[in-house]
């Protein structure tokens, strides 16, 4: 797969695409119709390391919060 990330100088594009995408990896696609520049998705488990950073949620707090589940189930 190759990939480029788009700046603006590289690449014409209408002005509205190109705000879109700029500084955004695309994968390019040759097909039968053309060339078909595609957004790659980021790893969602990726982009959610480190949210809860800052934040008093702790490890032993979900296990806490699990274990009050398991209780009320009963």
């Amino acid at each position: 797969m190759e990939t480029i990330v788009v700046k603006s100088e590289q690449l014409n594009l209408p002005e509205k695409i190109l705000k879109k995408l700029r500084g955004k990896e695309l994968e390019i696609i040759e097909t039968e119709e053309g060339i078909l520049l595609k957004p790659v998705l980021e790893d969602p488990i990726k982009s959610a390391r480190g949210f809860l950073k800052g934040s008093r949620f702790t490890s032993e707090r979900y296990m806490q919060l699990k274990q009050e589940e398991k209780d009320l189930e009963k």
